[in-house]
């Protein structure tokens, strides 16, 4: 898989639903101040002469010479998609045509004619196989059975289900974002950004106030992957969330995340304020709470633990792993356990504990989950980079 975090991708659940107006809407309003590439991709089946749509065609598989064929639009009155994508503002503009058992050959060669570099808007489905964009969009209905093959396949990586009346969009363009040449997304306030399915009611929020006095440096940031790790984090929770939020005071490092930043109501208070201070941001009755130092999340363990605290009215849910040490900071809290949050702080209490008496909890052993990992100090940093080659 290609990780492009400065390519923008849109696909849709079939023709005629509007992709080519969304791409020509977004060139618009960010091609005005940075250099844009259009990329349009068009994935052949096989040239045996038959067209995947049924009937004649219009002759692009047959014609197709080689697993892929790469060519640059330079007319912007022709009327074709690509001239439109040029007309809107795209600095340059390529087709790609390719083979679909070859997506990934296709897109290399792209990249090879605008550079890994280049900020770029892609419309395409099937690409979306070989590709990790950084944002994923999708035009189309919610029935899911009214769309397209190749649009089911790739219907789960969509960050944003993107639906069009014919004149508009249900989608506030003020919500992407282009920070640094990496392409983000505002979490929705309406709630309604699907993932694989449509996301769990529930609010996740990552823990990165800490001082990271063990660490020695700032640990939200350490590079994990070849990106923050808080990054990381967020791009494992994406799609399964109603909403994202961040608990850190230092809202402007975090910025380039183009999520919501919510401070503690009294700073040096520790994690159970900035906990406190979150949760009555959030939006949400359930909350996954999690640490920024924790690389690796098992997203069906945390299904499960907020399916447990929905079904039973925990007002907490919380994983112990061996010695029956708690893991407060990957847990589930109830919005209702604010009030016992607020109870504990303002008698000057400071440990997350302290709230368990106070609340219906309930605790769940992780066994021998070998993913869960806290990386608390230098130490166990550099074990983890060596173990997992990064």
């Amino acid at each position: 898989m290609i990780k492009l975090d400065n390519m923008l991708m849109i696909g849709s659940s079939g023709a005629n639903v509007g992709k080519t107006e969304l791409a020509c809407a977004i060139l618009k309003k960010f091609g005005k101040n940075i250099d844009i590439i259009g990329v349009k991709v068009t994935t052949v089946q096989d040239t045996n002469g038959q067209c995947p749509r049924g009937g004649q065609g219009c002759g692009v598989c047959s014609s197709l010479d080689g697993v892929f064929h790469l060519t640059e639009e330079t007319d912007s009155g022709s009327g074709k998609d690509t001239s439109k994508l040029l007309a809107s503002g795209a600095n340059r503009v390529f087709w790609l045509q390719v083979l679909r058992d070859h997506l990934a050959q296709g897109a290399t060669a792209l990249l090879d004619v605008i550079g890994p570099d280049a900020v770029s808007v892609c419309e395409s489905n099937s690409l979306r196989q070989a590709v990790e964009p950084g944002l994923f969009l999708m035009l189309g209905g919610r029935d899911v059975k009214t769309w397209k093959s190749s649009a089911r396949q790739v219907r789960e990586y969509a960050d944003r289900i993107v639906v069009s009346d014919g004149r508009g969009f249900d989608l506030d363009l003020d919500a992407i974002k282009l920070i640094g040449g990496r392409w983000r997304m505002r979490q929705d306030p309406k709630g309604i950004c699907e993932g694989p399915t449509r996301p769990i009611k529930a609010t996740a929020i990552i823990m990165a106030g800490g001082g990271s006095g063990r660490m020695g440096t700032d640990k939200s940031l350490l590079p994990v992957n070849g990106r923050p790790i808080i990054e990381n984090i967020y791009e494992q929770l994406r799609g399964h969330f109603d909403q994202i939020l961040i608990s850190a005071n230092e809202q402007e490092k975090l910025a380039f995340l183009a999520l919501e930043v919510v401070p503690d109501r009294i700073a040096g208070q520790g994690p159970l304020m900035g906990m406190a201070s979150a949760l009555e941001a959030s939006r949400n009755e359930l909350n996954f709470v999690v640490a920024c130092d924790i690389p690796h999340i098992d997203i069906g363990r945390v299904g499960e633990m907020l399916g447990q605290a929905a079904e039973s009215g925990a007002q907490v849910v919380i994983p112990t792993t061996g010695d029956q040490k708690y893991e407060p900071l990957f847990a589930v809290y109830h919005r209702s356990a604010l009030e016992a949050m607020n109870k504990v702080l303002s008698s000057g209490g400071r440990k997350i504990s302290d709230i368990f008496a106070l609340c219906r909890v309930e605790y769940v052993e992780l066994g021998d989950a070998e993913w869960f990992i806290n990386l608390n100090t230098r130490t166990e940093y550099e074990g983890f980079r060596e173990k997992h080659g990064d």
